[in-house]
């Protein structure tokens, strides 16, 4: 009869056991689920109200945007500006630079043999300008369907395929554009040369800081068609893009190095 008491109050011990340890492990489930269900729900409000920035930073140019402005909107978690936008406006503040150059040289006496060239050079220097500027919120527009893209559910075997063909297609735009980018910022480095060798002597530390932020623009741009051509599908695309990118960056890095170095000595 002990024996027997013994058994039962081991098996009452042994369900007391066993429930404790469901129980422990369903509130842990609970708790975990309610966890994911927080997260997945602020995630959702984070998207939400990156996507409510963004649809408000589109009904104004961000050329348009004040300093300030553009820069608090760049470091919030709207999607857009990123990297490639923020590029072509160093770029197009450096070509700005050169301009400066041009017109401190025009009309002064000392510089009369080299006039027509500064204006030519004044003339492509505004385009380029104007082409920059332009591509800071071109390049917002071919982004931001990019940055949908990632989000788009890929359960299903459906859902996926529907993804990967989303992606690529956003993928190619996202690249074309600071390609272009960059070679206005090839350009610029080129025109910059000009203004820092025939341009005004008092204005040559700014060819030097327009090289420089040209050069940056340039490398800037060419990461934002670096991290989209790495998950491309398509790898031959991906790989003449990297090409032409990397082409850029080869020839003009080097120039704008050049000409930094020789304004470096200039102002001593």
């Amino acid at each position: 009869m002990a024996a027997d008491g013994n058994s039962l109050l081991e098996d009452k011990a042994g369900d007391k056991a066993e429930d404790k340890a469901a129980d422990k492990a369903a509130d842990k489930a609970a708790d975990k689920a309610a966890d994911n269900a927080e997260d997945k729900a602020a995630d959702k409000a984070e998207d939400k109200a990156a996507d409510k920035v963004a649809d408000k930073a589109a009904d104004k140019a961000y050329v348009d945007y004040s300093c300030v402005a553009f820069t608090d909107l760049l470091a919030s978690k709207a999607p857009v500006p990123g990297g490639g936008g923020a590029s072509s406006l160093v770029g197009a503040v450096g070509i700005a630079l050169g301009s400066m150059v041009g017109s401190l040289t025009i009309g002064k006496k000392k510089y009369a043999g080299v006039q027509d060239d500064i204006v030519a050079l004044m003339a492509e220097a505004e385009s380029l300008r104007s082409d920059l500027l332009t591509l800071v919120g071109r390049d917002a527009e071919v982004f931001e369907p990019l940055a949908k893209a990632y989000r788009l559910p890929g359960d299903t075997e459906e859902q996926r395929a529907i993804k990967d063909s989303v992606m690529e297609d956003a993928l190619v735009a996202a690249c074309l554009v600071p390609l272009e980018i960059m070679e206005k910022c090839c350009r610029a480095i080129e025109v910059t040369a000009g203004f820092a060798d025939k341009g005004s002597a008092l204005a040559i530390s700014d060819a030097g800081a327009a090289a420089v932020l040209c050069r940056a623009a340039l490398e800037g741009a060419s990461l934002n068609v670096f991290i989209n051509t790495k998950t491309m599908k398509d790898r031959g695309r991906a790989a003449s893009f990297n090409k032409k990118a990397e082409s850029m960056l080869e020839k003009y890095v080097p120039m704008a190095e050049d000409i930094f170095a020789r304004v470096r000595v200039k102002v001593g």
